[in-house]
């Protein structure tokens, strides 16, 4: 790291470049593997300009405070603090209750998302699973930035917690792209007739939304320059 640019050397590398991450909020600067990083990192700080837009561009900052309002399941749910509260959170109407100290709700609520996610994606994965005909050994939860779901080959299948607050279908579709890799370890035509079988269409509507929403997925739960 170097002033705030993260730079990595790829032995697949054919030029420098600079990228900019809207998930980390972070400038990436990637370098062959002879590639002088004293140029690369002069000419990379010459583009503040540019750096500094991407950062003006990056998505609001969504920390779990009372007043917040999360889209969980489909349903826009307030977070409510009341100090007498159980400290277990529920969601009660619009409103997602949670008890006990004020400073312990960010945790709270994040745990909460994680258990509904869970709750959620395993039974979309068995849903597809058994249209696919196919076993899945297990279904776990992560916090991965770089993918939304994954398929082990042993049969396990590991998802983003953060899918919980994308709206309905686009977590359904995702169990069905990972289900349809029990079939096909792969992204081959036959792999996405699949997913196109087992979904019910071809998801390109979720695809996109993902591409165009994911990131700012990323920011829930996080601090304002955190």
């Amino acid at each position: 790291m170097s002033d705030g640019i993260l730079v990595v050397r790829n032995a697949r590398a054919r030029r420098t470049r600079l990228s900019f991450d809207p998930v980390t909020g972070r400038a990436r600067l990637t370098l062959p593997s002879r590639a002088s990083a004293t140029k690369a990192l002069a000419w990379a700080h010459a583009q503040t300009a540019w750096i500094e837009r991407q950062r003006g561009r990056l998505p609001e900052a969504r920390p779990f405070v009372p007043g917040a309002v999360l889209p969980v399941d489909g349903r826009a749910l307030t977070i409510t603090w009341l100090a007498d509260a159980p400290r277990l959170p529920s969601a009660i109407d619009d409103r997602l209750l949670v008890g006990g100290p004020a400073d312990m709700v960010p945790r709270r609520v994040d745990a909460w998302l994680r258990r509904r996610a869970l709750a959620l994606l395993e039974a979309d994965t068995a849903f597809y699973a058994d249209r696919a005909g196919v076993i899945v050994t297990g279904v776990a939860i992560g916090d991965a930035r770089g993918r939304w779901g994954s398929c082990a080959h042993h049969g396990a299948i590991r998802y983003s917690w953060r899918l919980v607050l994308a709206p309905p279908d686009v977590r359904r579709a995702t169990a069905a792209h990972e289900v349809a890799h029990r079939v096909h370890m792969d992204h081959s035509p036959a792999f996405h007739a699949l997913v196109a079988q087992l979904y019910g269409r071809e998801p390109k509507v979720e695809r996109a939304w993902l591409r165009a929403n994911g990131a700012a997925l990323h920011w829930f739960g996080r601090s304002p320059g955190g």
